[in-house]
């Protein structure tokens, strides 16, 4: 079956972005092989968004993944057209992701934002946390998920660290 996989960089004070949607602390120097990122977009054929993050990404002109993967966005007021490749979402989140992963196909990478990561876990339905913690407080700005009082237990499947300080903490809910 499809896994659903939050794959995603935060601060060391656990922010996607600062509260503007800048990710400008994100702007470094990578190693080589830039955090293994080349082998999980090769895992993954579909993208899920939240419509902020989707508009923030098209802003700064969108990228090649996001147009050679299918991308599903997911909003309150979808508009009546869609780009190539997209497709807008309304319906509930149990239902969508239970039909997403019957379909054949690769793995399910969720972007974020916050919002999206936090509707999905809340359904139980995020198999895996792949979480690149990048050396750098920004001291305020959009968390990982969405405030809301949870507690969703977690395993380490791995870690690994990387010569810049950056660490890849790989979680599965139990």
């Amino acid at each position: 079956m499809r896994r659903i996989i939050v794959y995603i960089a935060t601060s060391a004070d656990g922010f996607i972005a600062r509260k503007d949607g800048g990710v400008d602390w994100l702007d470094r120097p990578r190693p080589k092989g830039s955090y293994g990122m080349s082998e999980f977009f090769a895992s993954v054929d579909t993208i899920l968004w939240g419509r902020k993050t989707w508009d923030e990404g098209q802003a700064r002109g969108g990228g090649p993944m996001s147009r050679t993967l299918k991308n599903y966005v997911f909003t309150h007021h979808p508009p009546a057209t869609a780009p190539k490749g997209v497709e807008y979402v309304t319906e509930p989140i149990p239902d969508f992701a239970r039909r997403l992963r019957a379909q054949p196909g690769k793995d399910i990478w969720i972007m974020g934002g916050g919002g999206i990561i936090a509707s999905f876990v809340d359904a139980g339905a995020v198999d895996d946390f792949i979480i690149h913690v990048i050396p750098t407080f920004i001291g305020e700005g959009i968390p990982l998920m969405a405030p809301a009082r949870r507690t969703i237990k977690l395993t380490l499947a791995s870690s690994k660290a990387y010569e810049d300080g950056v660490v890849r903490l790989h979680y599965t809910p139990i």
